[in-house]
């Protein structure tokens, strides 16, 4: 197969094939699944209600022993061991669509990528008034890298359940894979602890600049773990220590180093707070705290920060970062933290989160796994340009080229493409308040990072992605996304 002038997709596919003709969905269209699986069968009701809202049809879910060939789009899973388990092939023909893959995984992919071959208007919250022509083509598809994610600061400021909702349906659609979740800052601690309840009734009482606060009790931060696992999305939480950690030691003197409490803060310094960590009731708080969230997140991650810790000794910080390492694998998870964790030594399975420059020698010679969230790329907190209302410059501007310009590949000196776990995109918050503000800031520069986190590097090119994102201009219009229409993007919406 070969790139053909692919629509307008993003994530770019690993080949595309054009063919003659279009599929069309009618009132007689229907879905089926081989084999017969509760999993399959959710992926496809996904799908049907997608697109039931949008068409009228009725659209049934069915098992089928095999693909279909009258007028149904088929999803289907193979026992073939040379596929990976996020790789999928979608065929188009004017009588059929068949989507294919080992897991439910790529399947799920797969239909994300049905979606944005649909038009536009498939993304719509009523009736819509169109022929739902899907271009006859071939795609086999595979993603670069296994960690695909974004990081939304809730700490900073507190988002409600349905913001968070809404950012894992728009990840979604882009194939990210990993939704990373900074609960506790020096501004609010956002998940409530049963052991430690003043941690969120009264850390949580605070955000940036005096607003009002909040935190998520275990049954809505469980829920949204469950609706992400559902959208193929790992939610991972974030515990800052051994710094940015004031609004704990507010409910929790006995936390600090002077067994003082400080007030709430509503600043956004960092660097000034610390944990105790040479009292042994800091390993007891951190024993339940991360006991209590691995409990509830049943992904295979625990990030416990490590950055920005001035106001620990660095000896003390070292014989931390060890311990916490210790806690997080004794409760099954394998612990990630920001670059300056590399300073200790460091357990196999732990994950080092690039962010700023650092020497990182000792941790790519030792084998360690990065995740690269190189600020100067992927901070989506970074003002556009001079311009913009909301957002920080110390990394530099950050327009879409910049976003998308790079290689993961070459980021590091000496780490090798199979010691890159992904790429992942944050959002701090300290000017970011609503979910429109998210929305402004994330988009479309997310789906720009997604394209490097998903696809092949000789593939990428500037030039093509630019069109391609013109087109995405009026589906996420449709998608009601406040997306920032930066003039490096000649944009197609609704409007013209």
């Amino acid at each position: 197969m070969t790139q053909a002038n692919p629509p307008s997709l993003i994530p770019l596919p690993l080949e595309y094939k054009a063919a003659p003709g279009a599929f069309t969905l009618t009132p007689a269209t229907a879905i089926a699944i081989a084999p017969a699986s509760a999993e399959l069968a959710a992926i496809a009701e996904y799908l049907a209600a997608r697109l039931r809202l949008v068409t009228g049809f009725a659209l049934p879910v069915h098992v089928s022993a095999e693909p279909m060939q009258n007028n149904d789009i088929t999803l289907s899973t193979l026992p073939d061991s040379s596929f990976d388990k996020a790789e999928y092939r979608l065929s188009v023909t004017a009588h059929s669509v068949n989507l294919q893959a080992v897991s439910p995984t790529g399947l799920f992919y797969a239909v994300q990528t049905l979606r944005q071959l649909l038009p536009p208007t498939v993304e719509a919250n009523s009736l819509q008034n169109e022929t739902w022509s899907i271009p006859a083509c071939e795609v086999r598809d595979a993603p670069r890298f296994a960690w695909r994610g974004f990081m939304l600061d809730v700490a900073r400021h507190f988002f409600p359940p349905a913001d968070i909702k809404r950012c894992i349906d728009l990840l979604a659609l882009y194939k990210c894979n990993y939704l990373h979740l900074h609960l506790t800052d020096d501004q609010g601690w956002r998940i409530m602890i049963e052991s430690w309840p003043k941690l969120a009734e009264v850390g949580g009482l605070s955000a940036v600049g005096g607003g009002a606060g909040g935190f998520y009790s275990q049954a809505e931060y469980a829920d949204l773990v469950e609706y992400a696992r559902k959208q193929y999305i790992t939610l991972v939480p974030e515990i800052e220590t051994p710094g940015h950690i004031n609004a704990a030691l507010v409910g929790y003197p006995e936390l600090s180093i002077n067994d003082a409490a400080p007030g709430l803060y509503t600043g956004t310094q960092v660097g000034f707070s610390s944990l105790a960590v040479g009292k042994e009731i800091t390993y007891k708080f951190l024993e339940d705290v991360i006991g209590e969230l691995a409990a509830l997140t049943p992904g295979p991650f625990f990030h416990f920060g490590g950055d920005e810790a001035d106001s620990t000794v660095k000896a003390d910080y070292l014989v931390f970062v060890e311990r916490i390492q210790q806690i997080c694998q004794k409760h099954g998870k394998r612990a990630i933290g920001w670059n300056e964790i590399v300073q200790a030594d460091l357990l196999p399975g732990t994950v080092v989160q690039f962010w700023r420059p650092g020497e990182m020698e000792k941790a790519v010679q030792a084998g360690v796994q990065f995740i690269l969230s190189p600020a100067w790329y992927t901070y989506l907190d970074m003002k556009y340009d001079e311009s913009t209302r909301l957002g920080l410059n110390w990394a530099g501007f950050l327009e879409i080229r910049n976003v998308y310009d790079w290689n993961p590949g070459s980021q590091i000196p000496g780490l090798s493409e199979e010691s890159i776990l992904g790429v992942e995109a944050p959002l701090w918050t300290e000017t970011v308040s609503t979910l429109k503000d998210i929305e402004y800031m994330a988009f479309p520069r997310l789906p720009a990072l997604a394209e490097v986190g998903w696809s092949a590097q000789m593939l990428r090119d500037w030039e093509n992605f630019r069109l391609r994102l013109a087109d995405q201009g009026a589906r996420m219009q449709m998608l009601g996304i406040n997306f920032y229409q930066s003039p490096q993007i000649p944009w197609k919406t609704a409007a013209g």
